[in-house]
């Protein structure tokens, strides 16, 4: 019998999204990925002065503003000519900058986003142990103060009871280690979450002694933690939850821009920590090409101006009868693509990164399981732990390359007229932000964010997108806890705050919410 499910919205995920599943007998036969809000930041932004967009685009998302303000500074560096000529010093801050952006926000996504999903919290309520933390979390239980362990779906909490209590303390440190990272982000970026370090033409704050001490001491207590506590977690909800390396595989085809700047050039080809390319499931790798990026519209609720390319493209809402979303369908060579750190560890796989080979091939080693394993739910989240292994490694080397009294900044003019793009790869995927400048003003802004990728709707051949295919397929075991569901969707770390964003003004109600 065909039932259809709504999850309104997901929680634990940044912003508001919206999943429709069609099931017969059990499986999921159809799926919608729907951005439930508008977003118009591109329209703040037209006619004002250029250097304005890397301070406002971080305002689309308070998770990973960095990643706006390295996009936003490219593009701004890209216009104004100098993107060759930024002080290495300047290049490193950035990169210290976004790198404790990219260990903060993965350790919230495991810890406090998805690992409810497979830690039974609840059951701390039994504890009879001496462990203060846990005792603690006793109490609160005890007093029925429940939330953000409630409301949840019910069954499938499969770790034994020590391994689980065990990370439900981790769940506790992890938001001190997130606490120590945004001291760790602040200390070049001035303040979290919307840092005022990155500028176009470099960094507004000069390195020193005791900046670069109290940044690595900070780093090393992180890297601790990931060596230590973040991978073995990730392992052992793996060997707990085989069956997740089997499920959510999606559409199978990843695209990285790449990220972390160790070199000059153009943003598809510039050395860079994670490389740029695109990779399909044999692992066959293509380059990058900017003239193959288009936005399709078909079913988002946007006027269609057949200028599909985004540095052409325009922001025009428009509600249509047949589109389902406030997200546009990003397409790369007319393919969706999977972005996000898998993408870019199988980017770097494949273009043979030692490192990443290394890190890779342990882990999977440890669990026993091919390469091809990562293409699923529990894949995502490997990688995502060992990219937080790679980034704060070489965060090290970075900081340790600063030179205090060397040039942080290089000086530009506006011009008149230009065009501009950047490119760099935010904590869940690939972003974009193209500029186009007119009476040293600007005329058109627009960004491709990362979950525009991953939860973008079909396009015009009727195509869905990554986080639709990952869910077609699938076996429901109970509809009316339909955890499967909510654990592939998470396994993205969708944004929706970078997809989408609505301000109504006259109390209309926009729709009811079932919070699972």
């Amino acid at each position: 019998m065909r039932r259809t499910i709504v999850i309104d919205p997901v929680t634990r995920i940044e912003g508001h999204l919206k999943v429709e599943i069609a099931l017969d007998n059990g499986i999921v036969v159809d799926a919608k990925s729907s951005g439930t809000l508008f977003r118009g930041i591109e329209l703040i932004l037209r006619g004002r002065d250029p250097r304005d967009a890397q301070r406002i685009t971080q305002r689309i998302c308070g998770v990973c503003p960095s990643s706006h303000a390295t996009a936003a500074a490219l593009a701004l560096d890209n216009a104004f000519g100098i993107s060759d000529m930024i002080p290495e010093n300047a290049k490193t801050i950035r990169n210290l900058i976004l790198g404790a952006d990219y260990i903060s926000d993965h350790i919230l996504h495991f810890y406090h986003l998805s690992a409810l999903d497979y830690v039974d919290f609840l059951s701390v309520a039994k504890y009879n142990g001496k462990n203060v933390v846990l005792r603690s979390l006793k109490r609160f239980a005890q007093r029925g103060e429940l939330a953000p362990f409630k409301p949840r779906y019910e069954g499938d909490y499969r770790l034994p009871e020590k391994e689980n209590l065990k990370l439900v303390e981790h769940y506790v440190k992890a938001l001190e280690m997130r606490r120590k990272a945004h001291q760790l982000f602040a200390i070049f970026g001035g303040k979290a979450p919307h840092n005022v370090g990155i500028v176009p033409g470099g960094v507004t704050q000069t390195p020193t002694i005791d900046k670069i001490t109290s940044f690595l001491w900070r780093l090393n207590e992180l890297r601790d933690f990931i060596d230590n506590t973040y991978i073995p977690d990730v392992i052992l909800i793996a060997e707990n939850y085989p069956d997740y390396f089997e499920i959510g595989s999606g559409c199978r085809s990843w695209l990285s821009y790449g990220v972390f700047d160790l070199g000059n050039g153009d943003y598809t080809t510039r050395e860079r920590l994670f490389k740029q390319g695109v990779v399909s499931e044999d692992l066959t790798l293509q380059p990058l090409d900017l003239e193959k990026i288009e936005e399709e519209v078909k079913y988002s609720w946007y006027h269609d101006n057949h200028e599909k390319h985004p540095s052409k493209s325009d922001t025009k809402p428009e509600r249509k009868r047949e589109a389902y979303s406030w997200i546009k369908a990003p397409r790369y060579d007319g393919k969706p693509k999977e972005v996000g750190p898998l993408a870019r560890i199988l980017v770097n796989y494949t273009k043979k990164d030692s490192t990443t080979k290394e890190v890779v091939d342990a882990a999977l080693g440890q669990l026993a399981k091919p390469l091809a394993a990562m293409y699923s739910v529990l894949g995502r989240h490997l990688a995502r732990a060992l990219e937080t292994k790679i980034v704060a490694d070489s965060m090290v080397d970075w900081v340790l390359n600063l030179k205090p009294g060397e040039p942080i900044y290089r000086e530009y003019e506006i011009p008149e007229k230009a065009e501009g793009y950047g490119l760099t790869d935010a904590v869940r995927g690939a972003l974009g932000h193209w500029i186009k400048i007119e009476k040293k003003k600007i005329a058109n802004y627009q960004c491709v964010v990362p979950t525009t990728w991953n939860a973008s709707p079909k396009d015009e051949k009727n195509q869905h997108g990554p986080i639709e295919q990952a869910l077609i397929g699938t076996e429901v075991e109970d509809e009316e806890n339909p955890f499967e569901i909510v654990r592939i969707v998470r396994s993205f770390d969708p944004c929706l705050a970078c997809a989408v964003h609505m301000v109504t003004l006259d109390g209309k109600k926009l729709g009811e919410h079932l919070v699972p």
